[in-house]
């Protein structure tokens, strides 16, 4: 067991394209297998990371003194990440024998190929091996021709990266996150007619390797057995897999904004329709967050990418926690205390 190397799954896909909730169902159905997961965030909330803590299982929030590794009641642990990659991952191979699977998620717009090749330094090499790369694509959006569901905040994201070519159109970085794929979750297709899924996954498969498999999916229902256990080995062949990008250099660029706010909340009713408003008067590309509601013994969840929301309870508050509405903004020039006003008189 000393020896044996910890698999990883890394999962990609462009900004809303489901990788989370495919990370929540998959931890939700762990079925006795300990998975680590690492989710890299933007937004100094880690809201990703929130919300796979919150999925139902438990954890006990003591964890690490670092506050970075989370316990899972299931046996699984939880990362959240932001800059210090190699610290985590020291951590996990120190506990290799208390974890089955490691499954990490790229944050919205990161390029699969040069995270596997990180897996070829040394440190890595001799506790990780690269299971396979996980490509969750929205078909609905592929369907349309946009590749992302909000592509104005997909473009955001790409053009505060470092690594990647800021004039290379979105459909470029689409087919490089294919390029890299071992297994492709055609997502979002309920509700396609076939000749629209047809025509999504013959885009695909044009820009994929060779005998990748394509599984479709919704509300990222898809069998442990289909994502874990491929056994593919990728850091020892992702330098023949060839993108778009590999021979660059880095550019400058401006970097984007993450504001957190804490605000009064009366009324649900008027949430979304502040959000929304909020967003057509600024530069706002995602919003995610909690609110507390008056009354309520539920936490509600509230998303937004674009002009497009979603709000839910998950769970109920905990006594040892702090009701509070925290909401996360990720946008272009913005100023908290403008959208604190504006936002607040808009709740009021």
């Amino acid at each position: 067991m000393q020896t044996r190397k910890i698999p990883a799954t890394i999962v990609t896909g462009f900004l809303g394209s489901g990788k989370t909730t495919l990370l929540r169902n998959l931890l939700t159905n762990a079925q006795g297998r300990r998975i680590a997961v690492i989710v890299n965030e933007f937004g100094e909330l880690g809201i990703d990371g929130e919300l796979l803590r919150g999925c139902g299982i438990g954890c006990d929030e003591n964890g690490e003194e670092n506050g970075q590794l989370f316990e899972l009641a299931n046996g699984c642990l939880c990362c959240t990440v932001q800059e210090e990659f190699a610290p985590v991952m020291e951590q996990l191979a120190a506990r290799r024998d208390q974890i089955d699977y490691l499954v990490i998620e790229t944050s919205g717009l990161a390029l699969p190929k040069p995270l596997v090749q990180a897996f070829q330094w040394p440190a890595l090499r001799n506790a990780f091996t690269v299971d396979s790369v996980i490509t969750v694509v929205d078909a609905p959006a592929v369907a349309a021709g946009t590749f992302a569901e909000d592509p104005v905040a997909v473009d955001a994201l790409r053009r505060s990266d470092d690594n990647l070519d800021h004039e290379s159109p979105l459909a470029e970085l689409f087919e490089d996150q294919l390029a890299t794929a071992d297994l492709v979750i055609v997502h979002k297709v309920d509700g396609m007619d076939a000749a629209a899924l047809e025509a999504v996954e013959a885009t695909i498969r044009a820009e994929a390797p060779a005998g990748v498999k394509l599984v479709r999916a919704s509300h990222g229902n898809v069998p442990m057995d289909v994502l874990l256990g491929l056994e593919r080995a990728v850091e020892d062949v992702i330098d023949s897999r060839k993108t778009h990008h590999d021979e660059e250099e880095d550019h400058d660029h401006d970097e984007f904004d993450s504001v957190s706010l804490t605000l009064q909340v009366a009324d649900r009713a008027k949430v979304i329709p502040a959000l929304t408003a909020l967003v057509q008067r600024h530069e706002i590309y995602r919003i995610k967050g909690f609110v507390s509601l008056p009354g309520a013994a539920m936490r509600l969840v509230v998303q937004g990418v674009g002009q497009r929301f979603d709000s839910y309870f998950d769970r109920a508050w905990r006594a040892d926690e702090t009701r509070a509405t925290r909401l996360v903004f990720i946008g272009d020039h913005l100023d908290a205390a403008t959208l604190q006003a504006e936002l607040q008189a808009a709740l009021a």
